[in-house]
Order: structure tokens, then sequence, then C-alpha cells
């Protein structure tokens, strides 16, 4: 049976359309309420902005033959046992007769700020993924085979996310592909040694200005992060475990 890709390049142009406009409704009404947060923050607090996206996860799942799977979205259900923590929360969880199905994390970064907030999601998705596979080792979600492990990271296509990057290592060289990267360089290099090093299943990053309320429109930075790889390997997961499972 084909793949059912859900029509995903229509779904993440509404998914960018609903970020932008998520975070601009929260500012408002944070603003309306006369408690709105300093700078950037205003627009994150409310929590919904990747919510196009898990929708496209959502209808993934549905399409290639787990609809009747439990997915957990409420926060009450999405904790995980860790190895080097106790537990780990997470933006989804899929799981069917037992067995841990699929684990994803949906991240985004905007501006003016891009520098700490890159070395602090890296070191977060590094860490949540090495925490995750230990623990999977040592068969904290009992004998099963390997989920489906995935992190989507939506960025803020602007000049300070571009702009060549400098960086100061006065003992030793960085790696020739870092020298003078922007940060969406940064993270498309991120999610390729994510997946190379098999702590992700698929890692994904695309871009999106702040104009792009109105028309959806994103870039992608090579192909082996853009989301067609990260939905045509969760889609063949998703169907192979349905075929093992059922």
């Amino acid at each position: 049976m084909a793949l059912d890709l859900v029509d995903y390049e229509q779904k993440a142009r509404e998914a960018v359309k609903a970020f932008w406009g998520n975070r601009e409704a929260a500012r408002q009404k944070q603003i309306e309420s006369g408690k709105a947060d300093q700078g950037e923050r205003a627009g994150v607090t409310a929590g919904k902005n990747m919510d196009g996206f898990l929708a496209l996860v959502l209808d993934l799942i549905k399409a290639n033959g787990l609809a009747h799977a439990e997915i957990h979205q409420n926060r009450a259900m999405l904790t995980l046992p860790g190895y080097f923590r106790p537990t780990k929360l997470w933006d989804l969880l899929v799981l069917y007769k037992g067995e841990l199905i699929a684990a994803i994390e949906l991240k985004s970064q905007v501006g003016p700020s891009f520098g700490n907030n890159f070395n602090n999601r890296t070191e977060e998705a590094i860490g949540t993924a090495h925490d995750l596979w230990t623990a999977f080792r040592e068969e904290a979600f009992g004998k099963q085979p390997r989920p489906f492990v995935g992190w989507l990271m939506m960025v803020e296509d602007a000049p300070e996310s571009r702009r060549l990057v400098r960086d100061s290592s006065p003992h030793f060289a960085v790696f020739e592909e870092f020298k003078g990267a922007s940060y969406l360089k940064r993270y498309d290099l991120l999610c390729q040694r994510l997946v190379q090093e098999q702590l992700y299943t698929a890692a994904t990053v695309i871009a999106a200005e702040r104009s792009a309320v109105d028309s959806g429109n994103y870039s992608q930075l090579s192909p082996m992060t853009g989301i067609k790889s990260f939905v045509t390997a969760f889609a063949g997961h998703i169907a192979a475990e349905a075929a093992r499972l059922d």
C-alpha cells in the first residue's frame, strides 16, 4: 500500500500561517488584559503556536493505518521515563498495544536573539534523545522495536537568522562547515547530525518570515532536513507498525 502523505505541503503552509497568527493573537490578548510580557515572550505564552504542525502529524497517523492508536496530546499523558532523570515531557506520544510507537518534539525560535537560544535548543535536543535511547536500552518501555523519535523546528526567517556568525575557539579549530555559518545553517547541520548519529529518526528545520501569516510560505535548508523527509519517514514508520501489530 502506498504511503498517504496527506497533502503535507498545503498543511505545512497552513501550519506556518497558524504559527504567526497564534503568536500575534496571544500578544494582543495580553495587551488587552494589561498583563503583557516583555519582548517576544508575549507571543509564546499561549503555547498553541505549533498546533498546525501537530495537526499534520495527527493526519499522517490516521491516514497510514493507526487511527485507533492511543494518541496523547494532553500534558498529563505526555511523560516518558528517562534514564538520567525520572521523566521527560514530550509534545506528542503515540502508543499501540502497550508499545511506544512514536515520540515527537515540536519546537520554534523567533528573533531577535538567536545565539543563546540556538545553543539551548541544541543541548536540549541532544540530551533528550540520549536520555530516551538509554532508557530504551534499559527496557524502560519493555521489549519492543525502536520507536520513531522526531524533532521538528520552526525558525523565523530574518536577517539575524541568516547573517554570517563568527565563533571564537582559541585552543582548537571549529569544524570547517560551522565557520561563518548562519543560525539557520547551524540548525540545518544540527538536524543532519541528529539523524546521522541516530539520535532522531527524522529531524527537520523550516524557516518562515513573519509576513507568512498571510501566505504560509516557508523555506527549507536542505533535502535531508526538509519537511518531506520527516513526513515520509514518519508515514513509513506508522504504516510498518500498523502492518506489524494488526
